[in-house]
């Protein structure tokens, strides 16, 4: 069972569109989204929720008001402000960090810490295979946690119906969400475009994937909009030794392909379905190249690679 996980260092690159085509082109897999505060895959491959559960991580203080005496000393020991007396402690949830200093010097032992329930994590079917996701409460915290909760129960799935592939599309950027998503990949595909932003982003990626030693390759979405960039793109990964598995075009279809809610590859026979189709056949033969893994490593400031 292989693991791919498709990431972007920064937002509006075409990942999901990119992930997307290749859950259509993909043979017996698990799909997965991880980004758990922007999910929009499921917008694309139109999933029918089988099962959704409560996604329960960290505390909140809550006061028995029978027990409660209006000293106010829970109040004047919260460093966040977030306890008003007005008819007893009034505590505000946004501004509450769930430290529990409270319920600790509350004489009258009137303020418990309870769990909170932070959003939900849904297994679905698709017309594509099953599909694990998640939505986390605006607001709230923690996207790490429920993303590595997410990818065990997906892991767990393809384990169960024995497929092979697991096919994640991760969160924008390099934070904990990311982090937590290249746990047990076996490669990323990194999603950039032709611009200074992209190629700066990108570099951030790979010095990500080379501190957790994870095979990295690369796709330039919408290369032709600026052709000098994305041989700027192409050099620079050429100088860390990683892979540039193909060049998808900019294509008008990819835009109506969204708004009707279908993967590319299934919308039209356009230049960029043909690329995605290249990539697809370049990442499963990377895939299953033997050798060890290669992934840049971070030495002297800079991105070099190691085998």
């Amino acid at each position: 069972m292989k693991e791919i996980l498709i990431l972007s260092g920064k937002g509006g690159t075409g990942k999901t569109s990119v992930a997307a085509s290749l859950a259509a082109l993909m043979p017996d897999k698990v799909l997965v989204d991880c980004d758990v505060d922007a999910a929009d895959l499921h917008l694309v491959l139109a999933p029918q929720v089988e099962e959704q559960h409560d996604f329960i991580s960290g505390v909140l203080p809550e006061v028995d008001g029978d027990k409660c005496s209006e000293c106010g000393l829970c109040a004047e020991q919260c460093a966040y402000d977030a306890i008003v007396m007005d008819d007893g402690p009034q505590i505000d949830p946004l501004t509450c960090e769930g430290c529990g200093v409270c319920a600790w010097f509350c004489p009258e032992e009137a303020i418990t810490m309870a769990d909170t329930t932070c959003g939900i994590w849904m297994q679905s079917q698709s017309a594509y295979g099953p599909m694990i996701h998640a939505a986390l409460d605006p607001g709230e915290e923690n996207s790490g946690k429920l993303v590595s909760l997410v990818k065990r129960e997906a892991r767990q799935l393809a384990e169960e119906q024995g497929k092979q592939w697991i096919l994640v599309d991760g969160p924008p950027g390099i934070g904990c969400p990311v982090i937590a998503s290249m746990s047990g990949a076996d490669i990323v595909l990194a999603v950039t475009e032709p611009s200074a932003s992209g190629l700066h982003d990108l570099e951030r990626l790979a010095g990500l994937a080379a501190h957790f030693k994870v095979t990295t390759c690369v796709c330039i979405n919408k290369w032709d909009l600026n052709e000098e960039m994305t041989r700027r793109i192409e050099a620079r990964c050429e100088e860390y030794d990683i892979p540039v598995l193909a060049r998808i075009p900019f294509d008008e279809d990819a835009v109506r392909s969204v708004v009707q809610g279908v993967p590319l590859v299934e919308f039209s026979q356009g230049p960029a379905t043909l690329a995605m189709k290249e990539l697809w056949h370049h990442l499963e033969k990377e895939a299953y190249q033997e050798g060890e893994p290669r992934y840049p490593v971070l030495g002297d400031g800079k991105i070099t690679l190691s085998s």
